[in-house]
């Protein structure tokens, strides 16, 4: 069973979110890291780029294939991890500390799911 951290909300696209006083950290979930495989690229946008909930702001690109990663919410990134881009295999070795952008100027946050309704999520998908 993958890490679902209890403190986190998650999408059905396996997206984590952390909202900390409106400043939503965006990362890809544990299930998410393993089912791709071993990350070799991450492409994330700009800072100062618009995001917006359920489309497309990065992808990631592993030895199986490409995957587009989801925004849970509208808004403007206001940082970016630049980390990933030189290690993108840290989001395999710590999916929860491994983020990839930092959204403010909020105005809309999508379907989101506690832990648990994301662990049983997880569950059917395995």
């Amino acid at each position: 069973m993958p890490t679902i951290p209890e403190e986190l909300s998650y999408t059905a696209s396996h997206e984590w979110v952390l909202n900390e006083d409106g400043v939503y950290t965006i990362g890809l979930t544990d299930f998410a890291q393993d089912a791709l495989g071993d990350l070799v690229f991450v492409n994330l946008p700009e800072e100062g780029d618009e995001v917006v909930a359920g489309e497309a702001f990065a992808d990631v690109e592993s030895v199986k294939a490409v995957s587009d990663v989801f925004s849970p919410v509208t808004g403007v990134v206001a940082e970016i991890n630049e980390e990933l881009l030189d290690a993108p295999e840290s989001i395999n070795e710590d999916p929860y500390d491994a983020w990839f952008v930092r959204v403010n100027e909020v105005t809309e946050v999508g379907d989101l799911l506690d832990a648990e309704a994301y662990a049983a999520l997880c569950e059917q998908e395995a």
